[in-house]
């Protein structure tokens, strides 16, 4: 396909498209609902939050106002738990190889997610994967998905034209943002959203494994 001949740029989401942490922000979302004295959201509602900035997704999950005192009290709690929770958080099988290809075949690579700067700085780190991303952008560094700034934001800092990148996600947020600009995008099903929500935004590829990822670029 000529899309992939362009690519100079991958962008990747990060829960639930590079690591396996939906889980656990199922469980800090829980935790934060209980702490304030909400009741506990159903698990697919909480999963679909998951891609937007911590404020934006709370906000809606509980029906506030994102900038209202109650809502900074959830974003304090959710920090709260996921400084405690036990729950595992691995990369996903084969995303350490993938990345670390990709770089060696002379792909630049990015992150855009809606984790915080110091989330993201922390993941990075904690992974030893940092070395291999040309430039990263977090929630609160841009606006929340599925506005597209801090795609733009990525674009312009690497000088990178709109078509020679391709946004990487599980979630219709990531999706929806890439689709706004005409920018090419891929959806993994093993995060938050099912295959036919991603077909929704009309990827260019639809992938089950991080061996398939791999071979849309491979």
């Amino acid at each position: 396909m000529a899309w992939r001949q362009q690519v100079r740029l991958a962008i990747f989401d990060w829960d639930g498209t590079l690591m396996n942490s939906v889980a656990r922000i199922v469980a800090c979302v829980y935790g934060a609902a209980r702490d304030c004295g909400y009741p506990i959201p159903d698990e697919e509602e909480a999963k679909r939050i998951i891609g937007l900035s911590l404020s934006a997704g709370l906000a809606r999950l509980f029906d506030d106002d994102e900038h209202s005192a109650q809502t900074a009290r959830l974003v304090e709690r959710y920090r709260h738990h996921w400084r405690h929770d036990p729950t595992p958080s691995p990369l996903f099988d084969g995303a350490s190889e993938l990345l670390h290809a990709w770089h060696g075949q002379g792909i630049l690579l990015a992150v855009a997610t809606g984790k915080s700067r110091a989330g993201l700085d922390r993941v990075l780190d904690d992974t030893g994967l940092r070395s291999l991303f040309a430039a990263s952008r977090g929630a609160d560094e841009a606006r929340s998905k599925p506005d597209p700034l801090m795609l733009t934001q990525l674009l312009d800092e690497l000088a990178i034209p709109l078509e020679q990148a391709v946004m990487i996600g599980d979630s219709v947020h990531d999706l929806g943002m890439a689709a706004t600009l005409g920018m090419n995008r891929i959806g993994v099903t093993w995060g938050v959203d099912s295959r036919a929500r991603l077909a929704g935004f009309s990827p260019v590829a639809l992938v089950d494994s991080m061996t398939e990822l791999r071979q849309t670029l491979g």
